[in-house]
């Protein structure tokens, strides 16, 4: 029963999330489209998203890998993300969190490209910590998030 009802709700949740993005893509700015296309010129099929009230989100595939890319309205280019696996991430910033974060776990791991450059973002746990990081590709710790995770034991 709860598989059935697990499985009625993904479904729920495939067809809102379609249905959102579908009703979002004709108010996509023209000067988003046209910056996405010039960007990614070989993505044919995106989903978008309002972010806020000035900047959208696309959702895509490139290589069989899931990506975001943010545009504010006017077209201007934002950010580009998506997971990596923890041994593609270098072995400078693997060092730094080792360093600064002794004890933490990598849940997961993210590159982000901005026009300032490259970034690192990790979700890290440890015991009933966890912790958002973000380093630059130089291991520089630019910021760090810590949570308490009151759910786990």
């Amino acid at each position: 029963m709860k598989k059935a009802i697990l499985g009625i709700a993904l479904v729920l949740a495939a067809i809102t999330t379609v249905a959102f993005t579908t009703e979002n893509k004709d108010q996509v700015p023209q000067a988003v489209k046209d910056a996405f296309a010039k960007k990614f010129p070989t993505v044919q099929k995106v989903d978008w998203e309002k972010e806020n009230d000035i900047e959208w989100e696309a959702e895509f595939k490139m290589n069989k890998v899931a990506y975001s890319a943010n545009f504010l309205e006017d077209g201007i280019w934002q950010e580009t993300e998506h997971e990596i696996k923890i041994s593609d991430v270098p072995q400078n910033i693997l060092s730094s969190l080792k360093t600064n974060f002794p004890g933490y776990e990598i849940e997961e791991a993210e590159m982000a490209e901005t026009p300032e450059g490259k970034v690192y973002e990790f979700e890290m746990e440890k015991g009933k910590k966890e912790m958002e990081i973000t380093i630059d590709s130089n291991g520089k710790v630019l910021n760090k998030e810590l949570e308490e995770d009151e759910d786990k034991d």
